[in-house]
């Protein structure tokens, strides 16, 4: 799963955010908005903020119970067969 987290150095929330990571997705990519203008420009004040596959899921203050669950629900639809992915109707 590509997760990355845009944070930058000296935020509190974007620490407190790479903390729960480092327990709940350890192989999360943690990119510093501030090393790259065009970052910086796209997520400015917004961070922290967490990316999966492209799609932001959160930003600012991260629950930890919220991070479980979209975690966990993101990582079902990845595995989840073909046909049988969220939204897609049975037959």
């Amino acid at each position: 799963m590509g997760i990355v987290l845009y944070s930058r150095r000296g935020c509190g929330l974007c620490e407190a955010a790479e903390e729960l990571l480092a327990f709940h997705a350890p192989h999360a990519v943690v990119a510093d908005v501030d090393a790259d203008p065009g970052l910086r420009e796209r997520y400015g004040l917004r961070v922290p903020v967490l990316v999966v596959h492209g799609a932001v899921v959160m930003e600012g203050r991260f629950d930890e119970a919220e991070l479980v669950v979209r975690l966990a629900r993101l990582q079902a639809e990845v595995e989840a067969p073909p046909g049988e992915g969220v939204g897609e109707a049975g037959g």
